[in-house]
């Protein structure tokens, strides 16, 4: 993301057991080629540097050991698979055809999906993007990667549960003055510490917003021969202050990342 002004995106949560970062590549399909659809989570904004992207530290396309991504497990196995960062800082569920169209062109047999965030994830709840808009937009993207690539494989994450981003940030006086200072997801971290009953269901109604959002993921993967998906790992995962950014507390830091790649990865593998 250029400014950080601009709606962010962020890391996630779920109750899975951590699998050490030994999980071999051979566990889950290895294609000869992959692309990434997403955000600013795939582009590992904030995981290397102050509001810039590293998607070197991307969990799905990272080049860095520091995270593991499933690029480098899937180059274990194959060193020739190459790797496509098509996602984009900011993006939403809009968005997304047209990396499907760009994944398309680039004829890869294996694509990572992780979008949604940012459309639950705006400057007021009202801004929050529909979930039959959701559904337009995700079908339309689905069925141009069903089209133009017929034989990839497509990994779905769900959306990360952005009520736990309030949940573990709203007692660091840090964290709530980078949410205030760079109006980070107010839909939902809006006055952080008010316990007034408007306010807590605010934050369930985005909270259900996000869960609406992954079923659609899960029903219009499930259309797809080819498409899987990840069962609500990422949305389940309780992740710590310790994998956010120190910037915005928002975005997953480099350790954040790895714990997506292992989470993720692990999903995949068991499908």
């Amino acid at each position: 993301m250029p400014t950080p002004r601009r709606t962010l995106t962020l890391l996630a949560a779920v109750t899975l057991v951590f699998v050490p970062a030994t999980t071999e590549a051979h566990a889950a399909e290895v294609p000869g080629s992959m692309a990434a659809l997403g955000d600013s989570i795939t582009r590992g904004f904030n995981a290397c540097g102050f509001f810039v992207d590293c998607t070197s530290r991307s969990w799905s396309t990272g080049s860095s050991s520091s995270v593991n991504s499933h690029y480098l497990r899937f180059r274990a196995a194959n060193p020739s698979v190459v790797a496509h960062n098509d996602a984009r800082s900011g993006a939403k569920v809009a968005d997304l055809p047209g990396q499907a169209d760009r994944a398309v062109s680039q004829g890869v047999d294996h694509v990572t999906i992780l979008m949604g965030a940012n459309d639950a994830c705006t400057s007021s709840e009202a801004g929050m993007t529909t979930v039959a808009d959701f559904e337009a937009r995700f079908r339309t993207a689905m069925q141009r990667l069903a089209t133009g690539l017929p034989e990839a494989s497509v990994f779905v994450s769900s959306i990360p549960d952005v009520k736990r981003l309030w949940e573990v940030g709203r007692n660091s006086s840090s964290a709530r003055a980078a949410w205030s200072a760079f109006s980070i997801c107010q839909s939902m971290l809006a006055d952080p510490r008010s316990t007034d009953p408007s306010d807590a269901d605010r934050r369930e109604r985005v909270r259900q917003r996000v869960s609406d959002f992954n079923a659609v993921l899960a029903r219009v993967c499930a259309e797809q021969a080819r498409c899987r998906y990840d069962g609500g790992a990422v949305f389940a995962y309780p992740f710590a202050l310790s994998h956010l950014s120190t910037w915005d507390y928002f975005h997953p830091n480099t350790s954040g990342q790895r714990l997506l790649a292992e989470i993720t990865y692990t999903a995949l593998s068991d499908l």
